[in-house]
């Protein structure tokens, strides 16, 4: 009996975590805004919604593949709501930029939300609806069904707090130096508090 109530407590514990895979530009910024979340449970940088096969960010960048850069979102629903979450993922994008996001340009790094279900389909429409009648703008953002999610290679993984030295046009630089030097150049918190004001999640804390 007891083994039995801790495969049961362990099946309901697996059960309480959900996913949630949006495109966001550089996955490098939605995984570092992701998982400063409260009930997330981690952030995953990958690629989905394209064609070829256990892709690399070389093919990614080169274009063709069909794929975006992706984040996979866990989170406990007893924490924190997919729904929320989407209002989160709006408010940190531009998501009237059909071409790519702030200096990142080209397929892979356009915007979208994936879905498996029709409730899942549903809560994305609707906060679609939510954000575009806030922003006051047409937002491009697809919501698409969801395709195989393949891993990023590990470097990816966390690289905005990542202590490796890696060279940049600054100089060779830790990661997570590197990561905010980018982010800064890119563009990116500026034109979301442009678009979204008080609205944005995540922006002032770069």
């Amino acid at each position: 009996m007891a083994i039995a109530a801790v495969l049961d407590g362990q099946k309901a514990q697996a059960q309480e975590v959900e996913t949630l895979v949006v495109a966001g530009g550089c996955f490098w910024c939605v995984e570092s805004d992701f998982e400063s979340v409260p009930g997330v449970i981690e952030a995953v940088s990958g690629y989905t919604g394209g064609r070829t096969k256990n892709p690399t960010y070389k093919q990614i960048g080169k274009g063709g593949t069909g794929h975006y850069e992706a984040v996979e979102i866990s989170f406990d629903p007893s924490k924190v709501s997919r729904a929320h979450l989407l209002d989160l993922f709006f408010r940190s994008v531009d998501p009237t930029d059909a071409g790519g996001q702030f200096c990142d340009r080209g397929e892979s790094y356009r915007t979208a939300i994936f879905v498996s279900n029709p409730r899942e389909m549903s809560l994305a429409e609707q906060a679609l609806a939510k954000a575009q009648s806030e922003l006051g703008q047409k937002i491009v953002t697809p919501v698409l069904q969801a395709k195989t999610f393949y891993k990023a290679e590990d470097y990816h993984q966390d690289y905005y707090k990542g202590e490796k030295l890696v060279f940049t046009r600054f100089g060779p630089k830790r990661q997570s130096t590197a990561y905010k030097r980018y982010r800064q150049a890119c563009g990116r918190d500026a034109r979301v508090a442009q678009l979204w004001g008080d609205a944005a999640p995540f922006s002032k804390g770069h």
